[in-house]
């Protein structure tokens, strides 16, 4: 092993996925995603059987990591982990077994922020893929998250902007759950809205002083919207899927945009760059680039196995830290919310 190859093995166990990847410094060598399909039968994460799963699937998914990337665990320099935010369960079996794997392999443990890895996925080494360049704007969107975050450096991040209630996936899945869809209902709103008229059904969209967001109140504005019509005609959502979701998609991107605006006219920053697990929404996506041509913005949209819970952002964000000698020590307790 050459001298200036640095081996990462990334665990991430923040909510119900189970991933390991391994990276050769900024190069990753192997992602793998062990889902647990049973949550869909409760209508979303059920903690208890989270932390169980996870328990089941960390040895198996790190052992598969290694195969694929062609090394064994004897290679690696480092082991990454994600320390929160997430479901406590769920954390402790990902940071136990990096604790324990780094203490029998004597090498450093480095405990990661999710959410600045969902940021810094962007520099993972890809073909074809323009990494940013600093200072720019990101716009963290997920289940449990929605930031404005001003990236000035790997270490120096200011969130300039946050929710004040309900993250923007949280509405996408609270919505489709009103409309009677399946969870996780965000992309199943998504894939209708493809096919709907997006001004079909006006929803207005809620006056939050600054770089803040609310979705609360519009999910309030969706369901009584929902229960006024359903009322009138039974059919009503079945008739019109495709509308209402493709209304509902529009107000929320309509919200995230404006916001994106505000904060790239405060900062003189119009490099913006996105990641979360709803940043792989088709709406998002195709907006963020329209932006481009329309306000001369640079957008950075990662690839797409990195937008959701993974592993190899937590890689990546682990191996700049082990360039930078910031290691964690065995009395490193997971936790379900954490500092940023």
């Amino acid at each position: 092993m050459s001298e200036k190859n640095i081996y990462t093995l990334a665990i991430e166990s923040s909510c119900d996925d189970t991933a390991a990847a391994v990276l050769c410094n900024d190069v990753v060598l192997s992602n793998v995603v062990a889902r647990q399909a049973i949550h869909e039968e409760y209508g979303g994460v059920v903690p208890e059987l989270a932390s169980r799963a996870h328990q089941q699937n960390i040895v198996p998914v790190v052992d598969v990591a290694l195969k694929k990337a062609g090394i064994t665990k004897n290679d690696l320099n480092c082991i990454a982990f994600t320390q929160g935010p997430g479901l406590m369960g769920s954390l402790l079996v990902g940071g136990s077994f990096a604790k324990s794997m780094s203490m029998a392999l004597d090498i450093p443990l480095i405990a990661i922020n999710h959410m600045k890895a969902h940021i810094l996925a962007h520099f993972i080494a890809e073909e074809n893929y323009e990494k940013p360049t600093f200072p720019f704007l990101a716009l963290t969107i997920s289940g449990g998250h929605t930031q404005i975050v001003k990236v000035s450096s790997f270490f120096d991040m200011e969130i300039i902007g946050e929710t004040t209630d309900d993250a923007v996936g949280e509405a996408f899945d609270k919505s489709a759950k009103i409309l009677g869809l399946p969870y996780p209902g965000g992309p199943l709103i998504d894939k209708f809205a493809q096919e709907g008229n997006p001004k079909a059904f006006p929803f207005t969209k809620p006056k939050v002083p600054g770089l803040n967001f609310s979705f609360s109140g519009l999910k309030t504005q969706i369901l009584y919207f929902i229960q006024k019509n359903v009322a009138l005609n039974p059919d009503f959502v079945a008739e019109n899927k495709a509308d209402i979701c493709a209304s509902i998609q529009y107000t929320i991107i309509a919200i995230l945009m404006d916001k994106l605006k505000l904060a790239v006219a405060e900062t003189g920053i119009n490099q913006i760059a996105i990641g979360g697990g709803v940043s792989a929404n088709s709406g998002i996506r195709t907006t963020l680039k329209e932006a481009e041509k329309k306000y001369g913005w640079k957008t950075y949209i990662p690839k797409f196995e990195y937008t959701t819970d993974n592993a190899a952002m937590i890689g990546i964000v682990g191996y700049y830290n082990f360039l930078e000698g910031n290691f964690s020590n065995a009395k490193i307790t997971s936790k379900a919310r954490i500092e940023f």
